[in-house]
Parts: structure tokens; sequence; C-alpha cells
């Protein structure tokens, strides 16, 4: 395998610059003229937001570009002295990034503009750019306030005071998700351009649109929305115990397309560029799996079945560029079903493609491919006649395409005489908690056509709980070691049964925990081990495979840097799925480089609500749209040999208790909206690792679900592969037994390890595994599944080669130039307890370096850290020293001068895990180490998490 720095910088700035959404360019103001002098304001320009927060954007990446640099590299003139005001703003007002996880703010404390500052700065520019910044993440929502969601009190000054100064304004919104726009809207900027959050190269990709290096191509994939109050889940979102989604399968376009038009802002699916294109439909027709052009009727068998399981519905149009810029053009088709007897959104994205760049004046034929399956609806009210069942309702159905899911036109269609039935499922997952949800009533005297009423959603008729217990795979009887090892599995001289037997009740525990986070056993600073997390495993042959945290690139706390890549939302709004394949397959070798053979993403959950502090990770309110996106990027991961992981399945559309939260979801909903993507991914993307969510689907934690991570996955969709739990997630029933270490009940809903624990070897979190398997609450057969399981995915990783002496061949150019950092390899693990006393005399303490050590913790708890060192400096000299333990911001050493003197300083610090990183970051000069002492305070009780020791930490 082969990769070059530059080009995967190239990729993914391209990914950036296509991924970029031109909303407003009023008397094409943009691109900007290469001689512009431009006036930069937003103290963000200097700080770029290259990803939200959280463990999806935790990447120890080297340079990140800020905008005035990428300015620069274009040899556009910016006004000097504007900048300078507002590095010296940066000064006395320095970034903040808050103290713990997930606790960076929103946004940054915004300078106040003066009015004389923006007419001075008018009068030696030609045009002022505005950058508004915010963040969210993992365990922050946004909140619908001003610093958050909505532009604070200083961004609506600054707006207005240079809209009155400037005859030309450009707002750039770099940002982790769409955001309230009316405040911005006021201020009436001649353009507007959604930048999101595009990893370390994204200041360069958004500028190469706005000089004009690149034609913007991006669309937006959510629905940008005059008010949250006109947000379908505005009613249902942000309870701390349930959520009812009783807008149902109306998220978002499907939502203001049938009920409420006028709502919109910004369409799904808008976007403009500085060419124009004509696209006019050419033919629309059925191929089967061979690729022979066959007759609706040919589909079908007399009882009313799709006959021809490969067959694709395809609608090809010419498109040609008929403005005077080079540019890419998204092909849009959506579906336009009748409403029979279940009600349908007024439309569905049915498929999507994107041209090559088009010169001014050339045609290209685009084809949409779309499947039958995807486009049917599911009767969990059986009022089809066809219970449990997708199917196609009798009647006509148009293929609609257009430039957004507010400007579409006809492009084909067919007619159903009869319904007809896609795929024959039955009942999972329904809900227990009665509510009632939205359907469709046709009324012509609006303008969608139809108004909202509701109705009673169907309940579950099974307990999951007891379909659990009854799937009960058979297994041969332990025999003790045999000799077989894993490899002889793989090259096909023994059954995996055969070597699972050879497992004793204890290796089965063992294999189906995970080992966390920080294990030594894999990568300095990774997620977790899982596999062969024992010496007797190992010596079965079974390796460690290593999962790090994404999914906007690898997080390794040890401070090896890492390539950060855009986040998911700007790759969705490509509509790229090549690019978004390609720029993944790159990720798969950087990985394959640091030993890393699973990544914790893509995330794919839907954006059901625009304040969810995640949504930066995710792709889309369209289930479609996700699910393709996914497999794009899976199958980029596995052309390296490694893979991704699906996460969060399924629901998790909350972060706000999301430990505790039970979304109630219909049947309908979960199969058509929130099931869909994991689906596509997994049958289009060749995915074979899930990760289920912290919170509750209809009642149960879904890592508790057997409906779900068994029947759902396994038995209806073919998934071969692995299912792990959240870090650290309760098990169990919302009306029942929680707990953290019910490992048995994950066991029996087939959520193959538990993630994580201290030592995986022993049992260090007091699973019931072995008890619960002596007392006939699982079966050894069921235990011997999930272990297979692991096995079988281990089979395909590099970690397996290399434990059988086999080295992934790389061919790297440019990466130990550009990354840096620390090489984790070379990173030191001490034992810690009270009293550990670590040597820091050795330790270069010099401006910008990084130093970096791993902890096995022998006893988690509260900790004094007691440093010590000495500086020939003033004693008013400042010589901080940065605190990152997991990568999370855990304080500052500032030293002063001492005389020379050795001086110690006091910090606390929670040590919650039995493995860690620590790293220290030196912001000065002139200071001399000599040793870092520990002094164990007291006890580390999980129940309080970080929040109940912020005190103690500050103290």
């Amino acid at each position: 395998m082969k990769l070059k720095y530059e080009d995967y910088e190239n990729t993914a700035r391209r990914a950036v610059s296509e991924g970029v959404v031109l909303l407003k360019n009023k008397d094409n103001v943009l691109p900007i003229k290469k001689d512009a002098r431009v006036a930069l304001f937003g103290r963000i320009q200097s700080h770029y937001y290259k990803s939200g927060t959280g463990s999806g954007g935790m990447v120890n990446a080297g340079k990140v570009w800020t905008f005035p640099e990428a300015f620069k590299r274009e040899n556009i003139k910016l006004n000097e002295e504007l900048k300078a005001l507002y590095e010296e703003f940066d000064k006395t007002h320095p970034y903040d990034m808050g103290a713990g996880f997930g606790s960076e703010p929103w946004s940054q404390e915004e300078m106040e503009l003066d009015k004389a500052v923006a007419k001075k700065a008018a009068g030696e520019s030609d045009i002022a750019i505005v950058i508004i910044g915010r963040t969210a993440g993992e365990e922050q929502d946004y909140r619908n306030e001003p610093g958050a969601y909505k532009i604070s009190e200083t961004e609506k000054n600054m707006l207005m005071t240079v809209r009155e100064a400037f005859d030309k304004m450009v707002v750039i919104m770099n940002v982790s998700a769409v955001l309230d726009m009316e405040d911005v809207e006021k201020a009436q900027p001649d353009a507007i351009l959604y930048a999101w959050q595009g990893g370390q190269v994204g200041a360069l990709g958004t500028v190469d649109v706005i000089v004009g290096n690149v034609s913007p191509s991006g669309k937006l994939t959510d629905t940008i929305a005059k008010k949250i109050e006109d947000t379908p889940a505005f009613p249902n979102f942000g309870r701390i115990d349930y959520n009812c989604y009783a807008e149902d399968i109306y998220v978002g376009y499907k939502w203001y397309s049938t009920f409420n038009k006028k709502a919109v802002l910004y369409p799904f699916g808008f976007g403009l560029s500085y060419t124009s294109f004509r696209v006019d439909p050419k033919e629309c027709l059925i191929r089967d799996h061979m690729g022979k052009i066959i007759s609706m009727e040919d589909l079908i068998f007399a009882n009313k079945t799709i006959a021809e399981k490969g067959a694709v519905i395809e609608v090809s149009f010419v498109v040609e560029n008929t403005g005077n810029y080079p540019g890419k053009e998204v092909v849009e088709v959506y579906l336009k079903a009748p409403q029979g007897k279940l009600g349908k959104p007024a439309i569905s994205l049915a498929g999507f493609t994107k041209t090559k760049e088009l010169k001014p004046g050339e045609k290209a034929l685009a084809t949409v491919k779309i499947d039958p399956y995807l486009i049917s609806s599911y009767d969990d009210l059986g009022v089809t006649g066809h219970e449990y069942c997708y199917v196609l309702e009798e009647g006509e159905y148009e293929f609609l395409s257009g430039d957004c899911s507010d400007n579409l036109k006809k492009a084909g269609g067919f007619t159903l005489a009869e319904t007809l039935v896609t795929e024959k499922l039955s009942q999972q997952m329904a809900p227990i908690k009665a509510f009632r949800r939205v359907r469709p009533r046709q009324d012509n005297t609006v303008e969608e056509g139809f108004k909202p009423e509701y109705e009673e959603v169907p309940l579950a008729k099974v307990k999951d709980i007891d379909v659990a217990k009854n799937d009960n795979p058979k297994c041969e009887a332990y025999n003790g070691d045999k000799g077989i090892k894993l490899i002889d599995v793989k090259n096909g001289k023994a059954t995996m049964d055969e070597f699972i037997a050879q497992l004793s009740d204890e290796d089965l525990a063992a294999i189906v925990r995970g080992e966390g986070m920080g294990s030594p056993k894999v990568t300095a600073g990774t997620a977790a081990a899982f596999g062969g997390v024992s010496p007797a495993l190992k010596n079965f042959g079974i390796p460690c495979g290593c999962c790090s945290d994404g999914p906007s690139g690898m997080r390794m706390d040890c401070g090896t840097r890492a390539f950060s890549l855009p986040n998911g939302t700007l790759l969705a709004c490509t509509w790229n799925t090549e690019l978004n394949e390609k720029l993944f397959g790159m990720l798969g070798i950087e990985m394959t480089k640091n030993k890393i053979d699973v990544l914790l993403g893509p995330g794919i959950n839907i954006h059901r609500h625009p304040l969810n502090g995640r949504n930066f990770e995710y792709f889309s309110e369209d289930p479609l749209m996700t699910g393709r996106m996914a497999a794009a990027q899976f199958r980029g991961l596995k052309s390296a040999g490694v893979s991704g992981t699906l996460k969060h399945f399924c629901g998790n559309n909350q972060e706000t208790h999301r430990h505790d939260i039970d979304s109630v979801i219909s049947e309908r909903a979960l199969r058509e909206v929130y099931l869909k993507g994991f689906e596509i991914a997994i049958k289009e993307g060749g995915a074979d690792s899930v990760m289920t969510t912290y919170g509750a689907v209809n009642g149960s934690w879904t890592n508790s679900r057997h409906d779900l991570c068994t029947c759902i996955l396994r038995e209806e969709w073919g998934f071969k592969g692995i299912v792990m739990t959240d870090w650290w997630a309760k098990i169990g029933d919302v009306d029942g037994k929680i707990s953290r270490n019910d490992f048995a009940r994950c066991v029996l809903a087939q959520n193959d390890f538990y993630a994580v624990c201290p030592d995986a070897a022993v049992n260090s979190s007091d699973d019931n595994l072995l008890s619960e398997l002596a007392s006939g609450g699982i079966t050894r057969g069921q235990m011997a599944r999930c272990a297979a399981n692991i096995c079988a995915f281990l089979e395909n990783t590099h970690a397996f080669e290399r434990i059988n002496g086999k080295e992934p061949k790389l061919e790297l150019e440019g990466f130990d130039d550009a990354e840096g950092g620390i090489d984790a390899a070379n990173v030191e693990y001490f034992d810690i307890e009270d009293g550990t006393v670590i040597d820091l005399s050795n330790v270069l303490s010099v401006q910008g370096c990084l130093y970096a050590f791993g902890l096995n913790v022998k006893k988690p708890g509260c900790y004094k850290m007691v440093i010590t060192g000495k500086s020939d400096l003033s004693e008013l000299a400042q010589i901080p020293i940065g605190i990152f333990f997991q990568s999370i911001p855990s304080g500052t050493f500032t030293f002063n001068g001492t005389g020379g003197e050795y001086k110690s300083l006091e910090r606390k610090v929670l040590l919650s895990n039995k493995y860690g990183v620590m790293r220290f970051y030196f912001g000065g000069n002139g200071l001399k180490l000599k040793d870092l002492k520990f002094i164990y305070e007291k006890d580390y009780d999980p129940a309080l998490g970080w929040d109940g020791y912020a005190d103690y930490i500050k103290g």
C-alpha cells in the first residue's frame, strides 16, 4: 500500500471544497478577485474549528491551517492592522478549551467591534469576510440560546457594524452543524458560505472556493428552517427520561414538503455554484441483475412479491454546463409515491449521483440507480393486508429531479395496479409505551395538500428477553487445548466450532470483555483492545485487535500525530461517494501505519434535531444519504485491510442524559429512518463492526436487545461481524434491573463484547458472566457464539497477520516530516499507586515539546500530583505546562522563576481508568524538571462520573 502525505492533504482539501455549501451569492460577490484587499472579522479566524468536541474530534493533528494563513497562501492581501487587533485580543482573551470532557464552550468570546475600526478597514479594503464559529459534541448538545445555536449579541453587533461600513460582506460559517440563521440573514450579507468543520486543511479547502480555485458544488444534507420551533422534533426533544418520536418517518424535508413548506429557509439539497447547469431527463428503465432491460411486470410473482432481487430502476440524465466556470453538478432524484393506506411523505430521496468536473459547454450522461426495496414502505399496522412487510402500494410513482427538494420536475415513473411486497419480515423492536404518531390527511385548502393528523402506534406483541433466552445455539463441549490455532481455521484445517471448543469458560468470559482505555496491549493511547486480551487467548493465536476513536481521524492520547479529516456533515454535503471512498482508503493506510485495526466511526445517526451536539459526526437528516456515505467510507477502509464501526446503533439523537434517555420510536420509523442507514452500509459497504448506544430504545438498552443485535442485524440483513457496546454503557431495561456489569445480558442479545474493562484477563469489572453461566442464565453456546464472531472478525485484520509473522507492506512518503509528535511505540508505562515517583530529569521541557507517559493505575481514584522543577528566570516569568489525560484538558502547572532552587507545585487529578496516557505540553522555556509524585487521596465512585469530581479537580 502506497500513500504520499501530500496526496492525503490534497484529497481532504478537495473534499472540503466540494462539501462547503454556498447558500447566497448576491451579484456574484464570490469568487473574490486575486488582487482583492480583504478585511477578516471574527476572532475564530485564528482558531479554525477543525471538528466538534468529544471522542469524535479528539485527533492530535499537526498543522491546523487558519484562515489568515490560507488566504496568504493564495497571495490575498489581508488588512494587517485589523488582523493585529484580533491577535492582540487573543492575547488578553485566550482561547477557552474548557476543563474536562465535553466542557469546551460552544463559542469563544468575540471581540467588540468599534464602528470606527470597521469604517477605517472599509476604506482600506475591497471586501469584508466575517467568520462565525461554533462547536458542540459528545455530552454537549447545543442550547437554543445566544452564543450556542443562536448568534450572540456581540456577533450580531459585529455583523451589523461590518454591513454598515462595507459595500461587500461575506459570512463564513465555521460551524459543527446547522445554526439559527435569523440574525445572520438580518445583516443582509452578500454571500453566505457554510464551511462546516473541515479538519486540519479545512481553511485551505474553503479558501479554494472563496478565491475561485474550485467552483462550489456542495449541497445541504439538512433543511435549514426559519425557526427552531418549526422543526418536526421540536416538541419531543430534550427530555431527561424519554422522547416520543411523534413526527415518525416525517424527518427533515419529508416533514416540510408534506406539512409546512413555508417554514423552510434553505431546502434540503440546496447549494449554489459559480456556473449553471441544465439537467434533462433522458430515460427511466428497469434492469435485472444481469443488466438486461425488463418491464415492471417481470419483477412480480403471482403472489405479489419481488421476483428479481437484483433489479434496479435506472433514471438517466444529460447534464450540461451552461455557464462560464468549470464545475460539478449533483443530480438529485426524489420519489413521489401514492399515499395509499399507509400515508407517505410528499417526497423522499430515491437516489443521487455527482458528475465529474464539466468544462463550460461540456455535457455528460448521469445515471441514478434506484433499488425498489429502498423506496418501499413498511406496514407495521397490517392495513395493506401485508403486516410486517415492506410494500409498494398500488398507484402512480413519479420520479422527480431538480437542484434541491423544493425545485423539482418529473423525470420518469411507473404505475402499479396492485400492491407489491418487496420484503417479508416480522415484528421487531416495536415500542412498549403507547403514543401517537403523525400521518398526512388530504386537505386541498393548504399549499402542501396535507395536514397532520395522529394515530396510535402499534405496540410490541412479544417480550424480547423471552426470545433472547430461547435462542440457544448449540456448540461443541469444552475439550481442552487440542493444538488448534486460529490460523488453522483461516486455512481451512479446522472449523471454528472445533477451535472454540478448546476455550475454557474463563477464556470465553475474557474474550467478551474489551480492555481500555489506553490498554498497553495495543497502540498506546487508543480506545480498546479486544480479542486476545489474556495470555491463554493469545496462546491460541487470537490477536488483540485495536480500536481507535473516530470518525474524523484517529484519536491517540499518547500524543502521536494523526490526520484530522473533515467532519461527517461536510463529507456528506459533497454528495460524492467516490471521493469519500478515496479519502477513507487513505485513512485506512494511516491506520495500518499506527497498528489500528478498527476506527470507531463512521457515526451515522440521523439529524433528527438541530440541537443534537453530535450532528457534526453524522451525515444527514436523510437515511439514504446517510447509508450511501457510510457505505462509501467503509469500502475505503476495507480497501486498506482495516475496518470502521457503524455507530450508534440506533436512535442516538440526543446527548443530554444520553446514558438514561429512552427513545420511543415506532417500528416503521425505526425501519425506514433510524435503522435504514445501517442496513445500507452493511449491504452496500460490507460493514462488519457495529457499536450500540448509551441509551435505550423502546424500553431496553440497545446492547440488551436481541431483536436489534440478532434478529434485524444478523438474520434479516445477513451481517457478519462484531457488535460492541459503547464505552461503559448501562445494560438492561427501563422498567427492570439496570447495571454496568450485567455482561450476560449483552451475550444474550449477541452484543459480542463489552467496552471496556480495566483488565479483561480477569474479572476486573465484577461482571456476572461466569455466575450466570453456572446458574443457567446464559449458556456456553451463547458465549461461544460471541467468541466465534470476534475470532472470525479478527481473522481478517492486520493484527492477525502480525501475530502470524506477516507485516503489512507500506510505502509512505512525507508522513514523518508532516506529522511529527510522539511515537506510540516508545510510550513508557508506569505503575501508579500512592507514593509513585516518576523521574523527569531527562525530559526535554522546551516550549512546544510534548512528553507522554502511560499509566497503569493500581487503584483508580483521586490523586494529588506533585511536580518539582526549577528555573533561573525572574520571579515574574511564567512557564506553563498543560496537562492532558486521555487527551482531555486537565489543568496547568505554571512555574515562575525559582532562583535556581527546586520548587514543587500541586494539582489534583481523577484517574478513573486502570490504563491511560498523560501528556504534558510545555508552553515556555527555561524550566528544568526533577520528578512527578502521585499521592492517593480518595476512592473513585463510577456512579458520580467526571462531573461528580469537578469541584475536587478544581480544588
